[in-house]
């Protein structure tokens, strides 16, 4: 019996110190006030032309599917001459990846990725048009600078269910083309769901209980989410977008088999031995429209897609 005491008893006191350090960690800073860099008004553009005149963006619409592929493409075309189409098929039909590049033609190599797809007949505004306009509106901004790396723009195919996790998901087709020819890779950032926040106390919810501990119970923030051992580029990434905090931005490692660690595109380019980061607002664990019929445009916060964009168009500027 007083065994079973001393083990309660540890394992109380590791639950109290976890506590009172969670509660030290989630202590956040102001925010930092900066000029805007990334425009609005383009991304509610891109937005309402991808959730309002591509219904339904999926495997099941193809018209709209590729409706939305064109659109992309168009956007890409106005920035760099260098664009392309990464066709494969399933089945007997042609799905496709469209690919801008910016920076030294030879040079190493970032992928910053978003799939356009959708899941069922609906909007998804959030999931995924959202990380896909962010995704053009960087690469808009990226455009005149002097980049020391290769960046590619990807925005992918088949991320949704029933190709999720198969080798017929876009990031899938790109990340093997990669380690096929043997192309050196900085590392991968993956844009999943921007555009989703709440104010309100519990509006955010957790894998774990004890998360809310260090992440609070709003959801109002932006997270940088990645797998244990994902290397130096991982956490540079992490490191860099939390250091302005223009918009709340928090870091999460954990390992694959907890729930949501490996959900997008990222798990593509770790499968290849890549580093790689998902950029989101966390997902199912906020948003309640997810995969739902009210993943809708009138829903987002535009402005904080455009913070996050600020974030990483400072991040991308300063990779080592």
């Amino acid at each position: 019996m007083r065994k079973l005491r001393n083990i309660f008893a540890i394992i109380l006191l590791a639950f109290f110190g976890l506590y009172i350090w969670g509660k030290i960690y989630a202590i956040e800073k102001p925010l930092v006030k900066a000029g805007r860099i990334a425009d609005t008004a383009r991304i509610y553009q891109d937005l309402w032309y991808l959730t309002k005149q591509c219904q339904y963006r999926n495997y099941m619409h193809m018209d709209s599917l590729n409706k939305s592929a064109d659109y992309i493409k168009q956007r890409f075309s106005e920035i760099s001459d260098r664009v392309e189409m990464q066709k494969y098929n399933f089945r007997t039909f042609e799905f496709k990846n469209i690919i801008c590049s910016l920076g030294p033609a030879d040079g190493e190599r970032i992928i910053i990725g978003a799939h356009y797809d959708v899941c069922n007949d609906q909007e998804g505004a959030d999931d995924n048009a959202s990380g896909i306009c962010g995704l053009i509106e960087l690469a808009r901004l990226l455009k005149n600078q002097n980049l020391k790396y290769r960046i590619d723009f990807v925005a992918y195919s088949l991320e949704e269910p029933p190709f999720f996790k198969s080798e017929y998901m876009g990031s899938y087709i790109h990340a093997k083309s990669l380690s096929d020819h043997k192309i050196k890779i900085k590392g991968m950032i993956c844009l999943e769901m921007l555009g989703f926040y709440k104010e309100e106390a519990h509006t955010q919810n957790y894998p774990a209980f004890f998360l809310r501990w260090f992440y609070g119970n709003k959801a109002n923030y932006i997270t940088i989410v990645q797998k244990y051992g994902n290397g130096e580029f991982g956490r540079f990434i992490s490191k860099r977008m939390k250091k302005d905090q223009v918009i709340r931005t928090k870091s999460f490692s954990g390992p694959l088999w907890l729930p949501g660690v490996d959900f997008s595109d990222q798990l593509n380019y770790w499968k290849f031995g890549y580093s790689g980061v998902m950029i989101t607002n966390t997902s199912f664990y906020r948003n309640p429209n997810y995969h739902q019929k009210g993943d809708r445009l009138e829903t987002l916060n535009v402005g904080n897609i455009g913070l996050v964009v600020d974030e990483l168009y400072r991040t991308i500027r300063e990779v080592k």
